[in-house]
């Protein structure tokens, strides 16, 4: 353990405040990933049409703040725009649950303000990142930052599920406690959280871009690989989100289970992403890649056949394990692509951020258009039609990544030279 942190102290200042910063971070995210779902269903009746909309004005969010965080950047630095993404995270959660029955527009409304507090997140750390990084050491960020985000995607929502079972049947100081008082709580904590993620922030000394001429429509045919690539990997976010909620909720029990299930499916994957992280080289990170396809693939197959109680077990076990496996591979490789693509094209690396967005947000609309047309097309059992089928259909197309990444590898590595 010392010789780890030692190994961690011995990084760069800008990577030792990223990644502490993340790691705070990382411990909201649970609560906006899993448990504002969560919320929407129980506020809604478990209506999951209205969480697949909730969500899907959520990424229409994100792409919005990617446009916007570019214009801003004109006259902000990109670390300031991260640590406004951080705080407005919380507070859109904090409003989020305090509305009292709220209708299908405020809900939508409500996924969208949070899908911009998260662009302007998103976005700024994956610059941040290129800055502070190279591909050498890109595997070991990834990994300790993969390791943080799956440790808390343990605790937090074992936590955070025991104290909404708490409050849901509890007095505290003699006044009647409810299950939104448990989710009101946890916002505030995650504001707390939010507030010393951005302290740390500030300790770093990052770079701005030079120019300021982000928006472009023509790219190189090596970038558009790497969009489709984006594309792919959208559609699996439009699903690894919402589904094990609703499966849990469908089959398993209350937000104690989902607590439960997603902290227990999650411990095993955290020692081996890090250890991966720590040892892996450039030239393993298809090896990775493949492997956690493999792996969301037959969680996606288990849910379709069995569609019970297991099949959501073994897929939300699968989705655990596959998350991780599969940033620690393709975020390296979008920046490999990144530090190439700059070089050819002469432009600025937010440009790339920021289309990459879109490429992110045209395969998460697809997941969530399949997933609702599906779902309307079969009538008063649509949606565990779609629950089984639109998920197995987007967990086959997705293998199709593994040979377009190892095509990107190539190309850079044989007909393009990185930048240094």
């Amino acid at each position: 353990m010392f010789k780890e942190f030692k190994y961690f102290a011995s990084q760069p200042l800008n990577i030792r405040t990223l990644l502490i910063t993340n790691m705070l971070f990382a411990m909201v995210l649970p609560l906006v990933n899993i448990f504002a779902g969560a919320y929407v269903l129980r506020a809604t009746g478990n209506d999951t049409t209205i969480l697949i909309a909730f969500q899907l004005c959520m990424y229409i969010g994100i792409v919005l703040s990617a446009l916007g965080n570019g214009l801003l950047m004109k006259r902000f630095k990109s670390a300031q725009l991260y640590a406004f993404g951080i705080l407005i995270s919380s507070v859109s959660l904090i409003v989020l649950m305090f509305l009292k029955n709220p209708s299908t527009t405020v809900i939508c409304t409500a996924g969208l303000f949070i899908g911009l507090a998260t662009g302007f997140f998103w976005t700024n750390r994956y610059l941040l990142t290129l800055y502070s990084t190279d591909d050498d050491n890109r595997n070991y960020f990834f990994g300790l930052e993969s390791l943080f985000f799956t440790v808390w995607n343990i605790v937090i929502p074992v936590v955070a599920g025991l104290v909404i079972k708490f409050t849901g049947s509890h007095k505290l100081f003699g006044m009647e406690l409810s299950t939104d008082n448990g989710y009101q709580f946890l916002t505030i904590l995650a504001l707390l959280i939010s507030v010393c993620a951005c302290a740390v922030l500030s300790k770093g000394k990052f770079k701005s871009p030079e120019s300021k001429n982000y928006f472009h429509v023509h790219f190189h045919k090596l970038w558009k690989k790497m969009l489709a690539l984006a594309g792919l990997k959208g559609m699996v976010q439009g699903f690894i989100v919402t589904i094990p909620t609703i499966l849990i909720f469908k089959f398993i029990g209350d937000e104690g289970s989902l607590g439960l299930i997603q902290g227990v499916s999650g411990a095993l994957t955290a020692v081996v992403v890090y250890i991966l992280g720590r040892v892996a080289k450039p030239q393993h990170r298809m090896a990775i890649f493949g492997a956690g396809l493999g792996i969301f693939f037959l969680g996606t197959l288990g849910n379709c056949l069995l569609f019970s109680a297991a099949g959501a077990f073994m897929f939300i076990i699968c989705n655990v394990m596959f998350q991780p496996l599969h940033d620690l591979a393709y975020f390296p490789t979008m920046m490999k692509t990144i530090d190439a693509v700059k070089v050819l094209e002469q432009r600025e690396e937010y440009t790339y951020i920021m289309s990459h967005e879109i490429g992110l947000f045209a395969g998460r609309a697809f997941g969530m258009l399949l997933f609702i047309v599906i779902a309307f097309a079969f009538g008063d059992s649509g949606a565990d039609a779609a629950l089984r089928y639109a998920v197995l259909i987007v967990g086959g197309i997705q293998l199709l990544s593994l040979p377009l990444a190892k095509n990107i590898i190539k190309d850079i590595d044989t007909k393009y030279t990185p930048a240094k």
